[in-house]
């Protein structure tokens, strides 16, 4: 025994600090709870993987280059679909149960990094390959968790400041994550529904049932373990009061005190939110003035129109929200405009139109121009909107004119548009 009454390492043993047992003395760590807050990961994690495949999918990054934020994704696009129009609200939900169920899972990642943490101390640091194995894909998961939240919050936080595209970036990480997630819970499934079994009672430290996790020398308790999970639990309450609100609109969005600008977009009939403003993206006043018009072309032919002149053709309505990737959605809103399919008849491809480029005055910035698919163009709810809620648009709205698409991400409704060009190349 040392002078504090801890047992002497044998030679050999683990050194001095975190690497010794006794060193971890918290008397709620132990398999149950492990294994409880592991269940409650290995379905939200699933949930999370599947929407964000979604979101990924939803950009059509096969349609063009320009739609692609990670080129060079290889066989990893291999579930790629043509991202569909109907049900219009359906990246608005996939986006929001994403960004949503990310935020909400914080606290329950935090309580089961802590809940392991002693196996991350455990000694020797390799006994085997298969061991040495199990660890690097421990490392993995860990890593790759903290990358994918990190920079998930961060992207909800409008807060760039990773090194690169927040797509490029989470999009690899989160399959890098979900490799090592797949072979942990390949290995420890077997163990989780034991623990899940056995219920609450500790096992003996040094048995094998304890996995490493209960403390030789645990301390008084203070809580029970149930009482640690309820806590999580408010945590993660707490966490989707103040985040869901910027999903689900409306009234309930003045609870949304994470949304990135706040609870109120403004007043009005162009009182709603948005990301990027007319002057962050370099527009000048010349360039949506008088003298802005929209060119169209296609089947080798070209229409130029005034404001006036695309004011003059018929005008069509459709009530849908906008959505963006960091998880905040509009309700559903009035938007009055031209179909993309009569634009398309100016160039001679009104009965079948196909894709379209979409090309933005903007000179700053992403998505300043995007590919839109035949089926987008062709749907009667697609409209290069010049009115919202009654009203003209206004500047960082997209005044004069800006697309809207049904169930599309919002940065594909691309605003102040200049150009648009059905069936050539991108």
């Amino acid at each position: 025994m040392d002078a504090d009454g801890n047992r002497t390492p044998a030679p050999g043993g683990p050194p001095r600090g975190p690497s010794r047992p006794e060193f971890w003395r918290s008397p709620l760590r132990g398999p149950w709870l492990t294994a409880v807050l592991g269940t409650v990961l290995l379905f939200g994690i699933t949930v999370l993987f599947v929407t964000g495949l979604l979101s990924y999918a939803a950009y059509d990054p096969d349609l063009a280059p320009v739609n692609d934020q990670t080129p060079g994704k290889g066989w990893l696009g291999f579930y790629l679909f043509a991202w569909p129009t109907s049900p219009y609200w359906l990246y608005r939900v996939t986006q929001g149960v994403h960004v949503t169920l990310g935020v909400v899972l914080v606290p329950v990642l935090l309580a089961k990094l802590w809940s392991v943490i002693p196996k991350l101390f455990a000694w020797p640091p390799v006994r085997s390959a298969a061991q040495a194995a199990e660890r690097l894909s421990l490392l993995l998961l860990v890593g790759g968790a903290g990358f994918e939240f990190v920079t998930g919050i961060l992207n909800v936080q409008l807060h760039y400041i990773f090194p690169g595209s927040f797509y490029t970036l989470h999009f690899y990480g989160a399959w890098v994550f979900i490799g090592a997630f797949t072979v942990h819970v390949a290995l420890r499934l077997g163990r989780v529904v034991r623990a899940l079994r056995a219920g609450p009672r500790q096992p003996a430290p040094d048995s094998q049932e304890a996995s490493g996790l209960v403390s030789p020398r645990p301390a008084e308790p203070t809580i029970s373990r149930r009482g640690a999970l309820g806590m999580v639990g408010v945590g993660s309450l707490a966490l989707f009061v103040v985040t869901a609100g910027q999903s689900v609109g409306g009234v309930f969005r003045r609870t949304a005190l994470l949304a990135p600008h706040g609870q109120d977009p403004g007043s009005g009939p162009n009182g709603f939110q948005i990301n990027k403003t007319a002057a962050s993206v370099g527009i000048r006043p010349g360039d949506i003035g008088p003298a802005w018009r929209l060119t169209v072309r296609g089947a080798g032919r070209r229409s130029e129109l005034t404001y006036d002149r695309l004011l003059a053709m018929p005008q069509n309505e459709a009530l849908l929200p906008i959505a963006c990737v960091e998880g905040w959605s509009t309700p559903d809103q009035p938007w009055s405009g031209v179909r993309l399919i009569d634009l398309a008849a100016l160039v001679g491809l009104g009965d079948h139109p196909p894709q379209v480029l979409v090309e933005s005055v903007q000179r700053g910035g992403s998505f300043s121009s995007v590919v839109l698919s035949s089926q987008q163009v062709r749907d009667a709810r697609s409209l290069l909107a010049v009115r919202v809620n009654g009203a003209v648009l206004s500047d960082d709205h997209g005044y004069p004119a800006r697309m809207i698409i049904p169930g599309a991400p919002g940065v594909h409704n691309t605003k102040w548009v200049t150009r648009l060009t059905f069936g050539e190349p991108a």
